[in-house]
């Protein structure tokens, strides 16, 4: 909204100063601001609401050092995160964007989704939460806004130039013949032609081709978001971890909406994404700022609430500026917490029905279980894991030029 007043006030009255909203830098670093100012100005409010609604945390017994102790500790904490990051992106974004419209509603989506599961854990006092379906049906229900309207939807085009992009002392040549075009290509990391087309998946006609892009939108977006879910375990870990993967993106996307150094790394110039840079560093902004609440020992947990709106939101950023085939790199934290549930039932079923009794890999499953099982703190745990994120991450950002 303060986008649009200051462009006008710029325009009009050519108030001084108002000009500097034009830059993406300077409304990415004031979101940035603003959402770290939110979180931990409103953060301690929120936590004490809670207490005095007895929103608190349920505690399973699993034998964990230190687990009981956090029984009563406030959860739906979820809720400040989100307003952290939609209130700035709604002050300093142009909101006639429609990746930024896809990404409030892909947040406060699976905010919903997670609140209710939430709301019936603390107020029914239901230790299951939402069913698994109706999770399932809101994630599959943000796959098909966001993969329908990422395939139809006339503004999501890549640019394709016909001839490079050149540059001639700092001023760009404006007379470079370029065509706006719709295409279902995405980034395909490590190779040196790093470009993968849905329309040429084989055997399927282009007319269904939308069939299966939707259909990889909500398996992505169930990914990551179950994933988010499955790491939120311990104190800082989820949000910490999400901050990292948060910031590579907003380097993706400020690359991605930038002519001049989309050329010049020889990616895909994605034209309206650059705006994706504001909600990035909201969200990092949102995430470091609740861990000066939840970081050990937690004052809050994020809850569902904040878990599967945050990995949706990851999810979604990444389907729109063309990187989810990087996903399991970038959120190769959220991806080996899954596996190792995955890994761990199934090899549970199969010895129980081959031996009669059910083996384990780890000592419990997700990972950082296992971890704290073996005597490991859970702030050398959390630390331990945010350094993995951090070489995932620069590793997701070394194949621009690493194919």
């Amino acid at each position: 909204m303060l986008y649009y007043l200051f462009d006008y006030l710029d325009r009009e009255y050519d108030l001084i100063g108002a000009s500097v909203f034009q830059f993406i830098t300077f409304r990415a670093g004031m979101a940035a601001f603003f959402s770290l100012v939110i979180t931990i100005l409103f953060g301690k409010s929120l936590i004490n609401i809670l207490r005095r609604k007895q929103v608190g945390e349920t505690i399973r017994d699993l034998g964990l050092h230190g687990q009981m102790e956090k029984k009563g500790t406030p959860t739906m904490g979820g809720i400040i995160i989100i307003a952290a990051v939609v209130i700035p992106v709604l002050l300093f974004a142009r909101l006639d964007n429609i990746y930024i419209i896809l990404m409030v509603v892909s947040i406060t989506w699976m905010g919903l989704v997670g609140f209710l599961d939430d709301y019936i854990k603390v107020f029914k006092k239901n230790k299951e939460g939402l069913a698994g379906k109706f999770k399932i049906v809101g994630q599959i229900g943000l796959g098909l806004i966001v993969g329908l309207t990422l395939y139809f939807h006339n503004d999501v085009v890549i640019r394709e130039f016909a001839e490079p992009v050149s540059v001639d002392e700092g001023q760009i040549i404006s007379s470079i013949p370029y065509e706006d075009v719709k295409s279902t290509k995405t980034t395909l990391p490590f190779l040196k032609d790093n470009e993968f087309d849905y329309n040429l998946i084989p055997f399927v006609p282009e007319d269904y081709t939308w069939i299966i892009y939707v259909l990889a939108v909500i398996f992505i977006v169930t990914a990551v978001s179950n994933g988010a879910n499955i790491t939120d375990g311990i104190d800082g870990l989820a949000a910490g971890s999400s901050a990292i993967i948060g910031l590579a993106l907003a380097i993706f996307a400020y690359l991605s909406g930038n002519m001049i150094f989309s050329e010049y790394l020889n990616i895909m110039f994605i034209p309206n994404t650059g705006e994706l840079v504001i909600f990035c560093t909201a969200f990092v902004g949102a995430c470091v700022g609740f861990l000066w609440f939840n970081s050990y020992p937690a004052q809050v947990f994020m809850g569902d609430t904040g878990s599967l709106a945050i990995g949706s939101a990851i999810a979604v950023l990444a389907l729109c500026i063309r990187k989810e085939l990087l996903l399991p790199v970038l959120c190769g934290i959220f991806l080996i917490e899954v596996v190792s549930v995955m890994t761990q039932v199934s090899y549970f079923k199969y010895t129980k029905k081959k031996f009669g009794e059910g083996r384990r890999i780890f000592l419990m499953s997700p990972l950082h279980h296992h971890y704290q099982k073996r005597g490991l703190h859970e702030s050398k745990i959390v630390t331990r894991f945010w350094t993995v994120g951090i070489i995932l991450a620069i590793l997701a950002l070394v194949t621009l030029k690493l194919r």
